[in-house]
């Protein structure tokens, strides 16, 4: 993991503030709430690939949503009580970047919602997940 330093140069300060310090960017208002090409969505710190345009669909909450990591092995569960709730927080496993919660009120047979901050992903078109060195995921498509 970078240090924090580096890490405030190299990210915006609405990343920086999602994924160091467990922020919550507005609803409706950030880059990949209403994204529906082809690609894949990287973790922003580290570069690691966690979620799948085949997984997006729109949920009606203003963040992306999606049905189910790419990996789950790259991604990390913890409870998370602030704000006087109970929920299930995901961070990337490789950069411990808070990425968003999931709950259970999804679509499908796993009925999960990964609702994630665009903050804290990158998203790579598929027509570009060969030169930005992940073309092993144009399977996925």
């Amino acid at each position: 993991m970078k240090d924090k330093e580096e890490l405030k140069k190299k990210l915006s300060p609405v990343q920086y503030e999602v994924t160091q310090n467990n922020g919550t960017e507005p609803p409706f208002r950030n880059e990949y709430w209403n994204e529906f090409k082809e690609g894949i969505y990287v973790d922003v710190v580290s570069g690691e690939a966690l979620f799948s345009s085949k997984d997006k669909y729109d949920a009606g909450c203003g963040w992306p949503s999606f049905t189910k990591p790419i990996d789950q092995s790259e991604i990390a569960e913890k409870e998370d009580r602030s704000h006087f709730m109970v929920r299930t927080e995901v961070r990337s496993k490789s950069a411990d970047s808070h990425l968003g919660h999931v709950f259970d009120d999804g679509p499908g047979p796993t009925k999960l919602r990964y609702c994630i901050n665009s903050a804290a992903l990158r998203f790579i078109p598929y027509e570009k997940l060969e030169e930005e060195g992940y073309g092993k995921y144009k399977r996925l498509f």
